[in-house]
């Protein structure tokens, strides 16, 4: 199948950085988006200020659904807790040969779509430092690399979607692997979303800062030895010193990047916390092992959400 016709389902700075790489590659690429950033992408364009270049790329942008019908790739970039209803609502829109490829943090996401919509679903494990900075810009911190999988039954169908579009980002500048264990891999970005976003949300500081204080780096390892026994009840083998070596990588690799929890929080949006740190703790009592450590930060983060007006 050629993907000539691609959509962003969620104009945030996940979906504006591999979209806009996409987009500035020449290809047909869409935005789904809230009316302000849609009137903003569609007059001024989309301004990518990335590490190793600054331009502004011209887009098209909608805050309507129903554009949906002829898509031929969707890049599935909504906050988590918005996936049941935004799939509910194009469900009916969407046509059968439309490709879904998952850019959302957790590890929820692709089964809450597999139940919702019939098309071919693909995750995608997201390495990017970004952040929207007003309507139309996005500011590139660090990393734009994907690792892409299929989470359901090997196919031969799936191995061949995964190539072209591996091929197409590979394209238009962005490293794009195929992962043969992608469940795992997204297990250790979950880990490190864990670790990190939370603690960057309550402190609206950025990674690298938090790494200075001992206090943090204590308690990002013991967020971390909770997660691996739940990774462990779900089949996920992890050992402590790979994790360890991981969240030292995002530390050193996205110094100055604050954690899209932070970034919800500092524009008074309610966050991803309960697909995150309320996550393992509802394994956590599904499975009867203590998490804590994980219960803190979440509480901590839900008492900051109850207080957005």
């Amino acid at each position: 199948m050629i993907y000539k016709k691609i959509y962003v389902l969620g104009a945030g700075a996940v979906g504006c950085y591999f979209g806009g790489m996409l987009a500035r590659g020449h290809h047909d690429v869409t935005f789904i988006a809230r009316p302000e950033r849609t009137a903003a992408l569609n007059e001024s364009g989309l301004e990518m200020d990335c590490k190793a270049f600054h331009e502004t790329v011209q887009v098209k942008a909608s805050a309507d659904p129903s554009i949906l019908s002829d898509a031929d790739l969707v890049l599935l970039s909504v906050k988590s807790l918005d996936t049941e209803r935004m799939l509910a609502e194009v469900k009916s829109i969407l046509p059968s040969k439309a490709v879904i490829l998952s850019l959302q943090n957790g590890v929820a996401n692709i089964g809450l779509a597999s139940k919702i919509i019939a098309n071919p679903i693909y995750a995608a494990v997201v390495y990017v430092a970004a952040e929207m900075i007003g309507p139309r810009t996005m500011k590139h911190h660090g990393r734009g690399e994907l690792l892409i999988g299929n989470l359901g039954q090997d196919t031969s169908v799936g191995d061949q979607n995964l190539k072209q579009i591996a091929r197409l980002f590979e394209e238009a500048g962005v490293p794009c692997s195929l992962a043969p264990q992608i469940k795992r891999d997204m297990w250790l970005k979950f880990m490190v979303n864990c670790s990190f976003n939370a603690i960057s949300g309550i402190g609206q500081i950025p990674y690298g800062e938090m790494m200075k204080s001992p206090g943090i780096v204590k308690l990002i390892e013991e967020i971390t030895n909770e997660f691996l026994v739940i990774a462990a009840h779900e089949k996920v083998d992890i050992s402590m010193s790979e994790a360890l070596a991981v969240n030292k990588s995002i530390a050193t690799t996205m110094l100055t990047q604050v954690s899209s929890t932070a970034q919800d929080l500092a524009r008074g949006k309610m966050t991803e916390i309960d697909f995150l740190n309320g996550y393992i703790v509802e394994l956590g009592k599904r499975y009867k092992v203590a998490t804590p450590y994980n219960e803190s930060v979440y509480a901590l983060v839900k008492m900051l959400e109850s207080q957005i007006k």
